[in-house]
C-alpha cells in the first residue's frame, strides 16, 4: 500500500522543468514517482532519461505513443515530428531498450484511492484521445475493459490538467511537466489519500535560455518558447483535439 504518488507526464524531454518537479518537497518525499508516458521526446532527451534512471526504482515508467515512436525511429520509421526524429537519434542502446520494455499501463494500491490504474492516453491504447468534456459513451468505451474494483484512473496525453468523475470513477489527468497547454508551469498531481493537481513554477526566461543552450536540437530555442512559454492555449489544445475523441 502506498501512501503518495507523485505522477509527472508528458516531460517530453525538458529537463529544466523536470528537475524543478523533483525538487518539489511532496515529490522528493513521495512513495513512488509514476511516470505516465512521453517521457523523452523533446529536446534533451537523454538527459531526462539518465536523471530519472537515476532514480532507481522511486520511479515506475509507463509508455506513452512518444516513448513508442521513438523505439519504432531506431527501425527507420518516419517520424511526423521533427524533434521525435531528432531524439530518437540521440538516444543509446540502453535508452532504447528500457522505452521499449515500457508497459502500456500500471495498476497500483494507494491509500485512500484503492487500486489506481495509470495510464498514457487510455487504458487500451497510448494515443487515442479523450478529454474533460468527451461524451460519457466514449468512456464507457475505453474503460470497457478496466476491472470494476479500479475506481481511478490516471492518464496525460493531451497535455491539460483535468479531474472528473466518469459514472462513479474518478478520471484524474495530471497535465504535462515539458509542454503545458493553458499556462507556463510544470503540470502535475499528487496521489493519496486524495488527490491534488499541482503547478510548479520556474524561471521561465532562465529555463528557455538554458534549453537553446544545452540541447543540439537545431530548433531548441524555438521548442523552448513555444512550449515551455505554453503559447498555445487550454481552448486552442481542445479544439485541436477535440474531433478525435469520436465525437
Amino acid at each position: 500500500m502506498l501512501n503518495r504518488v507523485a505522477v509527472l507526464s508528458d516531460i517530453h524531454g525538458v529537463l529544466p522543468a523536470l528537475e524543478a518537479v523533483l525538487a518539489e518537497p511532496d515529490v522528493a518525499s513521495a512513495d513512488l514517482i509514476v511516470l505516465t508516458g512521453d517521457i523523452a521526446a523533446g529536446p534533451q532527451p537523454v538527459e531526462v532519461l539518465d536523471t530519472l534512471a537515476g532514480l532507481g526504482d522511486r520511479v515506475c515508467w509507463v509508455r506513452g505513443n512518444a516513448d513508442r515512436e521513438l523505439v519504432e525511429a531506431q527501425d527507420g520509421r518516419e517520424l511526423p515530428i521533427e524533434v521525435s526524429t531528432w531524439a530518437a537519434g540521440q538516444l543509446l542502446a540502453h535508452h532504447v531498450d528500457r522505452l521499449a520494455a515500457l508497459p502500456l499501463s500500471v495498476t497500483l494500491e494507494i491509500n485512500g484511492l484503492g487500486p489506481v490504474l495509470f495510464c498514457h492516453a487510455t487504458p487500451r491504447d497510448d494515443e487515442e484521445v479523450v478529454l474533460v468534456d468527451t461524451r460519457m459513451a466514449r468512456w464507457a468505451e475505453v474503460f470497457a475493459d478496466v476491472p470494476e474494483e479500479v475506481r481511478t484512473v490516471v492518464c496525460g496525453h493531451t497535455h491539460m490538467p483535468f479531474t472528473r468523475l466518469v459514472d462513479r470513477r474518478l478520471v484524474v489527468n495530471a497535465g504535462s511537466v515539458g509542454m503545458p497547454y493553458g499556462g507556463p508551469g510544470a503540470y502535475w498531481a499528487l496521489l493519496g489519500p486524495g488527490v491534488q493537481l499541482r503547478r510548479t513554477d520556474f524561471d521561465v526566461d532562465a529555463a528557455c535560455a538554458r534549453v537553446a543552450a544545452e540541447s543540439t536540437f537545431p530548433d531548441a530555442a524555438g521548442f523552448a518558447d513555444e512550449y515551455l512559454r505554453s503559447r498555445h492555449s487550454d481552448a486552442d489544445a481542445l479544439a485541436v483535439f477535440a474531433p478525435r475523441d469520436g465525437r
